[in-house]
């Protein structure tokens, strides 16, 4: 699927660089990293659809990196190595990697491994109604209702208020809502993505008399639903 971001971690730049243009031109967005310390920590702090992960790393090696990501997290893993073993395959299998290619390898059965991994763990179908105790969020009809009442949103407030419900209970952060709902892969201060919610709570939360956009300061935004789907 075009637009799915892969995290390259490898120290070796031309391989790297020849792998970004490759992958760009297939449509992925890439990321790289060169040290295995810092490659770990951009895995676990940004979301990235899949993971190319060479063994061989300074500060810390591919198998250790697998193994603590694979602790956080589900994020499918291609081992690129040198190494040929049977055992270092077996080794990297069973550490939680969907695949392992040796190098030097054909760019098309890099690309036919990630199609694969991808596909299966591409998500289901997303909800096409979601609720918060009286408000309804109907997707497949891009509608919005509380206790029966249309609620008249933009498309881009209610795209927000859909993807927030969705995932209802985690903090989003700004860098993650721009990128998600305005589809901009931007770092840095914003303040559009407080006007939007200013705009959501002057329709939904003041009328209603409810809080149902809380703001983790320093951090982003959450909808904390109970065990009866109704906002806390």
């Amino acid at each position: 699927m075009p637009g799915q971001r892969i995290l390259i971690i490898d120290d070796d730049k031309n391989s790297v660089r020849f792998l970004e243009l490759e992958l760009v031109h297939e449509g992925y967005s890439v990321e790289k990293e060169y040290d295995g310390f810092s490659g770990l920590e951009r895995a676990l702090r940004e979301e990235f659809d899949l993971i190319l992960l060479d063994v061989m790393l300074p500060s810390m090696d591919g198998m250790e990196i697998l193994k603590r990501f694979r602790n956080a997290s589900k994020t499918p893993v291609i081992m690129l190595t040198a190494k040929d073993a049977v055992a270092d395959k077996v080794s990297g299998l069973d550490g939680g990697a969907n695949d392992y290619l040796t190098k030097p390898f054909a760019i098309e059965e890099l690309l036919a491994r990630m199609r694969s991994a991808l596909k299966k763990t591409a998500p289901p179908e997303p909800p096409k109604i979601l609720t918060a105790g009286k408000l309804v969020v109907d997707h497949s009809k891009h509608l919005v209702t509380y206790a029966g009442e249309p609620v008249y949103l933009t498309k881009r407030e209610f795209d927000l208020l859909y993807y927030l419900l969705k995932n209802h209970d985690t903090v989003c952060s700004r860098d993650r809502l721009m990128e998600q709902v305005w589809g901009y892969h931007f770092k840095g201060e914003t303040n559009l993505v407080d006007v939007y919610i200013r705009y959501l709570r002057n329709k939904i939360d003041y009328p209603y008399h409810l809080e149902l956009i809380r703001t983790i300061r320093g951090v982003g935004y959450i909808i904390n639903l109970n065990e009866k789907n109704e906002p806390i």
